[in-house]
Protein backbone atom coordinates (compact mmCIF):
# COMPACT_ATOMS: atom_id res chain seq x y z
CA UNK A 1 0.00 0.00 0.00
CA UNK A 2 1.45 3.34 -1.02
CA UNK A 3 1.53 6.16 1.54
CA UNK A 4 -0.81 9.07 0.92
CA UNK A 5 0.46 12.52 0.00
CA UNK A 6 0.24 13.71 3.60
CA UNK A 7 2.07 10.63 4.89
CA UNK A 8 4.79 11.05 2.25
CA UNK A 9 5.23 14.68 3.23
CA UNK A 10 5.56 13.66 6.89
CA UNK A 11 8.19 11.06 5.99
CA UNK A 12 10.13 13.61 3.93
CA UNK A 13 9.94 16.25 6.69
CA UNK A 14 11.08 13.72 9.27
CA UNK A 15 14.04 12.72 7.08
CA UNK A 16 15.11 16.33 6.61
CA UNK A 17 14.85 16.99 10.35
CA UNK A 18 16.92 13.88 11.12
CA UNK A 19 19.62 14.89 8.67
CA UNK A 20 19.62 18.41 10.12
CA UNK A 21 20.08 17.13 13.68
CA UNK A 22 22.85 14.78 12.58
CA UNK A 23 24.60 17.58 10.69
CA UNK A 24 24.36 19.84 13.74
CA UNK A 25 25.82 17.17 16.02
CA UNK A 26 28.64 16.50 13.57
CA UNK A 27 29.49 20.20 13.29
CA UNK A 28 29.60 20.60 17.08
CA UNK A 29 31.82 17.52 17.40
CA UNK A 30 34.07 18.80 14.61
CA UNK A 31 34.31 22.22 16.27
CA UNK A 32 35.55 20.61 19.49
CA UNK A 33 38.00 18.32 17.70
CA UNK A 34 39.35 20.88 15.18
CA UNK A 35 38.67 24.38 16.57
CA UNK A 36 39.00 27.48 14.44
CA UNK A 37 42.51 28.94 14.35
CA UNK A 38 44.65 31.07 12.06
CA UNK A 39 47.20 28.23 11.80
CA UNK A 40 46.87 24.46 12.09
CA UNK A 41 49.36 21.61 12.25
CA UNK A 42 47.77 18.33 11.22
CA UNK A 43 48.09 15.33 13.52
CA UNK A 44 46.21 12.10 14.27
CA UNK A 45 43.32 13.99 15.93
CA UNK A 46 42.61 16.03 12.82
CA UNK A 47 43.19 13.47 10.04
CA UNK A 48 40.53 11.00 8.93
CA UNK A 49 41.24 8.09 6.60
CA UNK A 50 39.09 5.43 4.92
CA UNK A 51 39.52 3.09 1.91
CA UNK A 52 38.47 4.38 -1.47
CA UNK A 53 36.31 2.39 -3.90
CA UNK A 54 39.49 1.00 -5.42
CA UNK A 55 40.68 0.00 -1.95
CA UNK A 56 37.40 -1.73 -1.12
CA UNK A 57 37.48 -3.55 -4.45
CA UNK A 58 41.02 -4.72 -3.67
CA UNK A 59 39.89 -5.98 -0.25
CA UNK A 60 37.09 -7.94 -1.91
CA UNK A 61 39.54 -9.38 -4.44
CA UNK A 62 41.96 -10.35 -1.68
CA UNK A 63 39.16 -12.12 0.17
CA UNK A 64 38.24 -14.13 -2.94
CA UNK A 65 41.90 -14.96 -3.60
CA UNK A 66 42.43 -16.09 -0.01
CA UNK A 67 39.41 -18.38 -0.15
CA UNK A 68 40.67 -19.84 -3.42
CA UNK A 69 44.17 -20.36 -2.00
CA UNK A 70 42.77 -22.14 1.06
CA UNK A 71 40.46 -24.27 -1.08
CA UNK A 72 43.12 -25.37 -3.59
CA UNK A 73 46.17 -25.08 -1.30
CA UNK A 74 47.97 -23.07 -3.97
CA UNK A 75 51.20 -21.55 -2.63
CA UNK A 76 51.53 -19.04 -5.48
CA UNK A 77 48.07 -17.62 -4.80
CA UNK A 78 48.96 -17.42 -1.09
CA UNK A 79 52.10 -15.44 -1.95
CA UNK A 80 50.30 -13.01 -4.25
CA UNK A 81 47.49 -12.51 -1.73
CA UNK A 82 49.80 -11.74 1.17
CA UNK A 83 51.99 -9.53 -1.03
CA UNK A 84 49.02 -7.42 -2.10
CA UNK A 85 47.73 -7.39 1.49
CA UNK A 86 51.09 -6.09 2.69
CA UNK A 87 51.06 -3.34 0.05
CA UNK A 88 47.53 -2.43 1.10
CA UNK A 89 48.63 -2.09 4.74
CA UNK A 90 51.78 -0.11 3.90
CA UNK A 91 49.83 2.28 1.65
CA UNK A 92 47.55 3.07 4.61
CA UNK A 93 50.52 4.43 6.58
CA UNK A 94 51.96 6.31 3.61
CA UNK A 95 48.63 8.01 2.88
CA UNK A 96 48.31 9.13 6.49
CA UNK A 97 51.95 10.24 6.56
CA UNK A 98 51.38 12.38 3.50
CA UNK A 99 49.16 14.70 5.58
CA UNK A 100 50.68 14.32 9.04
CA UNK A 101 52.74 17.29 10.34
CA UNK A 102 51.65 19.58 7.48
CA UNK A 103 51.20 23.18 8.68
CA UNK A 104 48.56 25.51 7.25
CA UNK A 105 48.66 29.27 7.91
CA UNK A 106 45.95 31.71 6.86
CA UNK A 107 47.73 34.81 5.57
CA UNK A 108 44.72 37.08 5.11
CA UNK A 109 42.61 38.44 2.28
CA UNK A 110 41.30 41.77 1.03
CA UNK A 111 37.82 43.20 0.65
CA UNK A 112 35.75 42.43 -2.47
CA UNK A 113 32.39 43.40 -3.90
CA UNK A 114 29.41 41.05 -3.64
CA UNK A 115 29.38 38.61 -6.52
CA UNK A 116 33.17 38.55 -6.84
CA UNK A 117 35.40 35.67 -5.79
CA UNK A 118 37.20 36.39 -2.53
CA UNK A 119 40.95 35.63 -2.71
CA UNK A 120 42.08 33.71 0.37
CA UNK A 121 45.83 33.45 0.89
CA UNK A 122 47.30 30.37 2.57
CA UNK A 123 50.83 29.20 3.39
CA UNK A 124 51.73 25.51 3.62
CA UNK A 125 54.86 24.43 5.49
CA UNK A 126 56.45 20.97 5.54
CA UNK A 127 58.96 20.86 8.43
CA UNK A 128 59.50 17.07 8.42
CA UNK A 129 59.01 15.64 4.97
CA UNK A 130 57.49 16.46 1.60
CA UNK A 131 53.78 16.18 0.90
CA UNK A 132 52.65 15.16 -2.57
CA UNK A 133 49.39 15.30 -4.52
CA UNK A 134 47.43 17.41 -2.03
CA UNK A 135 43.97 18.69 -2.94
CA UNK A 136 42.40 21.79 -1.33
CA UNK A 137 38.77 22.76 -1.88
CA UNK A 138 35.44 23.93 -0.54
CA UNK A 139 32.15 22.33 -1.64
CA UNK A 140 31.39 25.26 -4.02
CA UNK A 141 34.87 25.53 -5.58
CA UNK A 142 37.11 23.67 -7.98
CA UNK A 143 39.79 21.57 -6.24
CA UNK A 144 43.33 22.88 -6.41
CA UNK A 145 46.16 20.33 -6.45
CA UNK A 146 49.74 20.96 -5.40
CA UNK A 147 52.89 19.46 -3.91
CA UNK A 148 54.73 20.83 -0.89
CA UNK A 149 58.46 20.20 -0.73
CA UNK A 150 60.34 19.58 2.50
CA UNK A 151 61.39 22.76 4.35
CA UNK A 152 59.61 24.84 1.73
CA UNK A 153 57.15 27.71 2.18
CA UNK A 154 54.38 27.21 -0.39
CA UNK A 155 51.93 30.06 -0.87
CA UNK A 156 48.58 29.44 -2.54
CA UNK A 157 45.70 31.74 -3.47
CA UNK A 158 42.30 30.08 -3.16
CA UNK A 159 39.09 31.71 -4.40
CA UNK A 160 35.61 31.41 -2.94
CA UNK A 161 32.47 33.02 -4.46
CA UNK A 162 30.59 35.62 -2.41
CA UNK A 163 26.91 36.51 -2.56
CA UNK A 164 26.00 38.96 0.21
CA UNK A 165 27.62 42.02 1.76
CA UNK A 166 29.06 41.99 5.27
CA UNK A 167 31.60 39.73 6.86
CA UNK A 168 32.11 36.51 4.93
CA UNK A 169 33.59 33.28 6.26
CA UNK A 170 34.21 30.48 3.73
CA UNK A 171 33.83 27.70 6.28
CA UNK A 172 36.00 24.63 6.68
CA UNK A 173 38.61 23.95 4.04
CA UNK A 174 38.94 20.32 2.96
CA UNK A 175 42.49 19.12 2.38
CA UNK A 176 42.88 15.55 1.18
CA UNK A 177 45.30 13.12 -0.43
CA UNK A 178 45.09 9.72 -2.12
CA UNK A 179 48.84 9.34 -2.46
CA UNK A 180 50.55 6.96 -3.22
CA UNK A 181 48.31 4.23 -4.73
CA UNK A 182 44.80 5.65 -4.43
CA UNK A 183 43.59 2.82 -2.18
CA UNK A 184 42.95 5.20 0.75
CA UNK A 185 41.80 8.78 1.05
CA UNK A 186 43.03 10.84 4.01
CA UNK A 187 41.47 14.22 4.67
CA UNK A 188 40.96 16.95 7.22
CA UNK A 189 38.44 19.77 7.59
CA UNK A 190 40.26 22.82 8.93
CA UNK A 191 38.74 26.15 9.88
CA UNK A 192 41.44 28.78 9.31
CA UNK A 193 39.24 31.55 10.71
CA UNK A 194 39.19 33.64 7.53
CA UNK A 195 37.04 36.79 7.57
CA UNK A 196 36.56 38.78 4.37
CA UNK A 197 34.74 42.10 4.18
CA UNK A 198 32.28 42.08 1.27
CA UNK A 199 31.06 45.43 -0.05
CA UNK A 200 27.65 45.81 -1.73
CA UNK A 201 27.59 45.14 -5.44
CA UNK A 202 28.11 48.54 -7.12
CA UNK A 203 25.45 49.59 -9.63
CA UNK A 204 26.36 52.05 -12.36
CA UNK A 205 23.64 54.75 -12.39
CA UNK A 206 23.79 58.54 -12.92
CA UNK A 207 24.94 60.56 -9.92
CA UNK A 208 22.21 62.17 -7.79
CA UNK A 209 21.69 65.96 -7.86
CA UNK A 210 24.09 67.98 -5.71
CA UNK A 211 22.82 68.52 -2.15
CA UNK A 212 24.00 70.88 0.49
CA UNK A 213 24.38 69.68 4.06
CA UNK A 214 24.97 71.24 7.46
CA UNK A 215 25.18 74.99 6.57
CA UNK A 216 22.86 78.00 6.65
CA UNK A 217 22.12 80.03 3.57
CA UNK A 218 25.07 82.21 2.65
CA UNK A 219 27.58 80.29 4.76
CA UNK A 220 30.66 78.99 3.04
CA UNK A 221 32.24 76.47 5.43
CA UNK A 222 35.23 74.68 3.96
CA UNK A 223 35.71 70.93 3.81
CA UNK A 224 38.47 68.80 2.40
CA UNK A 225 38.41 68.99 -1.36
CA UNK A 226 40.56 69.33 -4.46
CA UNK A 227 40.48 73.03 -5.44
CA UNK A 228 42.07 75.54 -3.01
CA UNK A 229 45.45 74.79 -1.41
CA UNK A 230 45.24 75.34 2.37
CA UNK A 231 48.60 74.13 3.65
CA UNK A 232 50.34 70.97 4.88
CA UNK A 233 49.57 68.41 7.52
CA UNK A 234 51.39 65.35 8.84
CA UNK A 235 51.00 62.29 6.64
CA UNK A 236 48.15 59.97 7.62
CA UNK A 237 47.71 56.38 6.40
CA UNK A 238 45.37 56.40 3.41
CA UNK A 239 46.43 59.82 2.06
CA UNK A 240 46.83 59.88 -1.70
CA UNK A 241 50.41 59.73 -2.93
CA UNK A 242 49.63 62.51 -5.38
CA UNK A 243 49.16 64.88 -2.43
CA UNK A 244 52.47 64.13 -0.69
CA UNK A 245 54.98 67.00 -0.45
CA UNK A 246 58.05 65.23 -1.79
CA UNK A 247 60.13 68.41 -1.83
CA UNK A 248 59.79 68.91 1.91
CA UNK A 249 60.50 65.21 2.43
CA UNK A 250 63.73 65.46 0.38
CA UNK A 251 64.84 68.37 2.60
CA UNK A 252 64.46 66.18 5.70
CA UNK A 253 61.36 67.97 6.99
CA UNK A 254 59.31 64.80 7.31
CA UNK A 255 56.46 63.41 5.25
CA UNK A 256 53.50 65.77 4.82
CA UNK A 257 50.32 65.82 2.78
CA UNK A 258 48.95 68.79 0.90
CA UNK A 259 45.52 69.92 2.09
CA UNK A 260 43.01 71.36 -0.34
CA UNK A 261 39.56 72.73 0.47
CA UNK A 262 36.37 73.84 -1.17
CA UNK A 263 32.99 75.07 0.09
CA UNK A 264 31.00 72.32 1.73
CA UNK A 265 27.85 73.43 -0.09
CA UNK A 266 29.56 72.43 -3.37
CA UNK A 267 30.25 68.94 -2.08
CA UNK A 268 28.06 66.07 -3.27
CA UNK A 269 26.41 64.43 -0.26
CA UNK A 270 25.13 60.86 -0.52
CA UNK A 271 22.23 60.16 1.82
CA UNK A 272 20.83 56.66 2.31
CA UNK A 273 17.42 58.00 3.33
CA UNK A 274 17.11 59.97 0.08
CA UNK A 275 18.48 57.29 -2.22
CA UNK A 276 15.89 55.66 -4.54
CA UNK A 277 15.60 51.91 -4.82
CA UNK A 278 13.23 48.97 -4.49
CA UNK A 279 14.79 47.77 -1.23
CA UNK A 280 17.66 48.43 1.15
CA UNK A 281 20.17 46.29 -0.74
CA UNK A 282 19.51 48.12 -4.01
CA UNK A 283 19.91 51.51 -2.33
CA UNK A 284 23.20 50.41 -0.79
CA UNK A 285 24.35 49.21 -4.22
CA UNK A 286 23.49 52.63 -5.69
CA UNK A 287 25.53 54.34 -2.97
CA UNK A 288 28.42 51.97 -3.53
CA UNK A 289 28.42 52.72 -7.26
CA UNK A 290 28.31 56.48 -6.62
CA UNK A 291 31.26 56.29 -4.21
CA UNK A 292 33.34 54.50 -6.84
CA UNK A 293 32.33 57.01 -9.55
CA UNK A 294 33.22 60.00 -7.39
CA UNK A 295 36.57 58.49 -6.48
CA UNK A 296 37.40 57.94 -10.14
CA UNK A 297 36.51 61.58 -10.82
CA UNK A 298 38.44 62.81 -7.71
CA UNK A 299 35.35 64.73 -6.62
CA UNK A 300 34.84 65.32 -2.87
CA UNK A 301 31.76 63.76 -1.35
CA UNK A 302 30.16 62.96 1.96
CA UNK A 303 28.04 60.02 3.12
CA UNK A 304 25.09 60.09 5.51
CA UNK A 305 24.07 56.65 6.72
CA UNK A 306 22.50 55.38 9.92
CA UNK A 307 22.87 58.72 11.71
CA UNK A 308 26.61 58.85 10.95
CA UNK A 309 28.36 61.12 8.48
CA UNK A 310 31.65 60.57 6.67
CA UNK A 311 33.53 63.40 5.01
CA UNK A 312 33.33 65.47 3.00
CA UNK A 313 36.63 64.28 1.54
CA UNK A 314 38.16 62.30 -1.29
CA UNK A 315 40.86 59.64 -1.30
CA UNK A 316 41.52 56.05 -0.29
CA UNK A 317 40.72 56.61 3.38
CA UNK A 318 37.37 58.26 2.62
CA UNK A 319 36.50 55.55 0.08
CA UNK A 320 37.37 52.70 2.46
CA UNK A 321 35.41 54.27 5.34
CA UNK A 322 32.32 54.73 3.20
CA UNK A 323 32.45 51.27 1.63
CA UNK A 324 32.93 49.67 5.04
CA UNK A 325 29.94 51.56 6.42
CA UNK A 326 27.82 50.40 3.47
CA UNK A 327 28.98 46.79 3.85
CA UNK A 328 28.23 46.58 7.58
CA UNK A 329 25.04 48.66 7.70
CA UNK A 330 22.52 46.64 9.68
CA UNK A 331 25.02 43.77 10.04
CA UNK A 332 27.16 42.71 13.02
CA UNK A 333 30.45 44.58 13.10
Amino acid sequence: MRPSGVDAARVDTSGVATRGRFSGLFQRWLKRRIPAASQVRLNHRQIFIIPTRAGLALLLLLGVMLIGAINYQNSLVYAVTFLLGSLFWVSLHHTYRNLASLELHASGSHAVFAGEAAPLHIRLLAPRHEHQALTLSWPQTQPQRLDVGKDSDTRVDLYHPTQQRGWFSPGRLRIETRYPLGWFVAWSLVDLDWKVLVYPKPLSVPLPPRRRAGAEEGDQPLGEGVDDFQGLRNYQPGDSRRRLDWRAYSRGQGLHSKVFAEPVQDTLWLDLDQTPGADLEQRLSYLCGWVMQLEQQSRPYGLLIGGTSFGPAVGEQQRDQCLRALALYGRPA
